[in-house]
Parts: structure tokens; C-alpha cells; sequence
């Protein structure tokens, strides 16, 4: 008697928002129908590591794509006085952050978007920030290269973006001691707009 193997195709998007809604349960399944990512919080030091090799000046603009609670918006605008702007496709993870943002104070320089990042212009952002599925950061490239101005700075954490050289790489140690890295990328003079 032999055993019969039966194979299941499961398209990768729904085994991550599984994990994430098992995980951490701070999203409705709704919330995720057009998401190219689950939400899973950046280690602090990534965070902060992620800030760093941005090297954010005072009056710039961050975008944060899938924001979550806004703990990189509510960094960089309290360490280096930047006017941050996070896109959040869960309504109960923009109102979480939202709050956050209130409780921090922060409203004249942090705003809290529920939307599509897919659907977001990025023309006034001088850095980006992501976490992000390959696939997600595959699918995002258009945009980025439609929508950001030369010079804008574009920083990946764990998750290159395909087709792009990094100018810089770093690394930052997660919650489980594993290495991740950070990829930092900028947006060149000749890039063609799509």
C-alpha cells in the first residue's frame, strides 16, 4: 500500500495574512483583500537603523508605505523634526496609529492616511520607508519610479527591490537574533518615468 501525495496550491499572499492574522490578530481578513503584505512590526533597532542610513534632514517629508501603528513616523519626526506621512490599508491599524500619533502630540508634522499605497501619489516625499513582501516591493517599483523625484531615498528593510542597486546596505539584528538588512536606495537623475 503506497501513499498518495496530494498537492495544494496556496497562493503565497494568503498564507502571509494567515500568519499574520494568526500571529498577531490586529486586522480584519477584509483589511488585507487588496494588501500586498501582512502587518509585522519592525524590531526598534531596525527602526532607528532604518532612520539612520536615510540620513532624514530637518523639513523633509517621509512617506512610511503600510505604516501599521506608525512607530517609524513617530521616530523620525521626533528625532529629526521631519513632517512624516504613513499609508495604512487596515482602518483599525491607521486609527491605532493615529492615535499613537495623538497621544505623541505629533499631529502638525505626522499624518495618518487610510488608503492604498498603490494608489498614493509619492511626488512630495524625499525618503520612503517599507516592510514589505518581494513581491510586494516587485509590484511597487512602478510607482516608485513614476511617482519619486530624483534624490528621493527609498529604504527597504529585509526585502530588496528587484531590478535596483542599493547604494547602501546595513544590517540590524531582529527579535530572534537572526541579521536582517536594510537596503537603501536613491532614486537617480536619469530614471525614466513610466
Amino acid at each position: 500500500m503506497g501513499f498518495r501525495v496530494l498537492r495544494v496550491s496556496i497562493p503565497v499572499s494568503t498564507l502571509l495574512v494567515s500568519f499574520a492574522l494568526s500571529a498577531y490578530g490586529q486586522a480584519r481578513l477584509s483589511d488585507y483583500k487588496n494588501n500586498l503584505a501582512p502587518h509585522v512590526r519592525s524590531p526598534q533597532r531596525a527602526v532607528d537603523r532604518m532612520l539612520e542610513i536615510a540620513k532624514l534632514k530637518p523639513g523633509e517629508t517621509l512617506y512610511d508605505l503600510g505604516c501599521g501603528e506608525g512607530q517609524i513616523l513617530i521616530a523620525a519626526a521626533e528625532r529629526y523634526k521631519v513632517k512624516a506621512v504613513g499609508i495604512e490599508i487596515s482602518r483599525d491599524l491607521a486609527d491605532t496609529a493615529a492615535e499613537k500619533v495623538r497621544k505623541a502630540k505629533l499631529q502638525s508634522q505626522v499624518t495618518i492616511v487610510h488608503g492604498d499605497f498603490m494608489q498614493t501619489d509619492l511626488s512630495k516625499a524625499d525618503v520612503v520607508t517599507l516592510y514589505l513582501a518581494p513581491l510586494a516591493n516587485e509590484s511597487l517599483r512602478p510607482n516608485l519610479e513614476r511617482y519619486l523625484r530624483p534624490h528621493t531615498r527609498v529604504v527597504s528593510y529585509d526585502y530588496p527591490i528587484p531590478e535596483w542597486k542599493p547604494i547602501d546596505t546595513s544590517e540590524s539584528q531582529g527579535r530572534s537574533g537572526a541579521v536582517h538588512t536594510i537596503y537603501l536606495y536613491e532614486i537617480p537623475d536619469s530614471i525614466v518615468k513610466k
